[in-house]
């Protein structure tokens, strides 16, 4: 029985569950149904972004229930096939494997790409190969050249432990019965909440130390959780070995080229990229990507900023769905996976909710009750919200992963996180294949 989950990303960059289900099989019909039954429990709001596999049935379905989403295949599943369907090849382990590496994860436009495709397709005779004329025809769907302009959340998946099974990994199976799948279904829920609350905790009590005396970092340090301002200071750090060069000059417009050493497999290699810059409100877009995909501005657009003397980052640069002081509502509502360790503020939602569905019924039974009900709500949100009160959490010192902290140095109310280095990690050993710059970026 197929499996079909809808994993979004939190504001830690943590994958979470949206919805489930369990279908009879993965035709078009049955997918219709499943997708159509979503949308009803979310009031018919829609999907900016949707992740899946090659999955036919699926890919025609989305395009008729979700037809404003921006639908892309997991980069990871198409890749791989690599040996599946070119190691026939003698060229593939030598050359080819390489040269269609590079067509992914080099080409920085769809002109590009193309070309690099082409070239790719007749240096090694694979014009009769149905695979790779099957994914060239639907390129929109999983080439990142193609995709730069649109908001993944960190979703742009390149790894299997980015993909959405990734959710319920050491969970379920695919012998896991039904039964067992109930029982582990709650228990990967409750971990998911677990993890996001420990990060919640991490991000308000656990200060990481700034690695520059740039205003820059500062503001991010101040404003993001944890996981998103460690995404800025790898950008940061990468900025030393950049030298934007101008490249042309408009009015207001100017266009600078940034050379950046990447490594793809197991060589290095120079890839610029071109960044333009208006003058007028330090708005900059670079080629890579990587703010418009995953909210994060790159090391290219950094260096420019450093460049021009740029000291406050521009508020487009900072997302609210990074901000650790902005409270998620959906974190407050109460769950039967969290029932026996429920928050104060989570229990004082409910009740307060409760209250509110009763007001709400007797005011809506007149339009006098109602713009009265409507004056008086704004009123007392807007005294709450000029009197907020920083968020309560458990004391309770941990390390970077989640764990009891034992090398930290408390400074305040806040710990200071030491080196990586002290955190033992958990799970299989890292690949010993050396990902590129561009692989990790995008």
């Amino acid at each position: 029985m197929p499996f079909a989950p809808f994993v979004g990303v939190n504001h830690h960059g943590q994958s979470i569950l949206l919805g489930a289900g369990l279908i009879s099989s993965d035709d078009t019909e049955t997918f219709f149904w499943l997708f159509q039954t979503w949308l009803q429990c979310m009031d018919c709001i829609a999907l900016k972004v949707i992740i899946t596999n090659q999955e036919r049935a699926m890919k025609n379905t989305i395009a008729i229930v979700f037809p404003e989403s921006r639908h892309r295949f997991c980069l990871w599943h198409i890749l791989k096939k690599d040996p599946e369907k070119l190691g026939c090849y003698g060229s593939y382990k030598t050359r080819m494997k390489t040269a269609l590496i590079k067509c992914v994860y080099d080409t920085q436009s769809p002109d590009e790409f193309e070309k690099c495709w082409d070239q790719l397709i007749s240096t090694y005779s694979l014009h009769e190969n149905f695979w790779l004329q099957s994914l060239c025809t639907e390129h929109e769907h999983w080439v990142p050249a193609f995709l730069k302009n649109v908001f993944w959340a960190g979703m742009s998946t390149m790894q299997r432990s980015e993909s959405m099974n990734a959710f319920f990994n050491g969970y379920v199976h695919a012998k896991t019965n039904l039964k067992k799948f109930v029982d582990q279904y709650g228990n990967a829920l409750k971990n998911k909440i677990e993890n996001e609350n420990a990060a919640d905790f991490q991000s308000f009590n656990v200060t990481i130390p700034c690695i520059s005396k740039s205003p820059i970092e500062k503001r991010y340090k101040d404003l993001y959780t944890n996981a998103k301002f460690r995404k800025v200071q790898q950008q940061l750090t990468g900025i030393i070995d950049l030298d934007p060069v101008l490249l042309k000059a408009k009015v207001i417009v100017k266009t600078y080229l940034v050379e950046d050493e990447v490594r793809v497999e197991y060589f290095t290699k120079l890839v610029t990229h071109s960044v333009d810059f208006s003058e007028d409100d330090a708005v900059a877009k670079c080629t890579c990507g990587l703010f418009e995909m995953r909210g994060i501005v790159c090391r290219h657009i950094f260096a420019i900023f450093k460049c021009k003397g740029i000291k406050t980052i521009p508020d487009r640069y900072i997302l609210d769905r990074w901000r650790k002081d902005i409270k998620r509502r959906y974190t407050l509502i109460h769950s039967n996976y969290n029932a026996g360790d429920q928050r104060e503020d989570a229990n004082r939602y409910s009740s307060l909710l409760n209250i509110c569905y009763k007001m709400i019924t007797c005011a809506t039974s007149s339009k006098k009750h109602t713009e009265d009900a409507t004056t008086k709500l704004n009123a007392m949100i807007d005294l709450y919200e000029a009197n907020q009160e920083p968020p309560l959490m458990t004391e309770k010192c941990l390390n970077v992963d989640g764990t009891n902290a034992k090398d930290t140095t408390t400074i305040g109310s806040l710990t200071k996180v030491l080196s990586l280095r002290v955190v033992r990690g958990k799970g299989r050993p890292s690949s010993l294949r050396r990902a590129s710059r561009m692989e990790r970026d995008l």
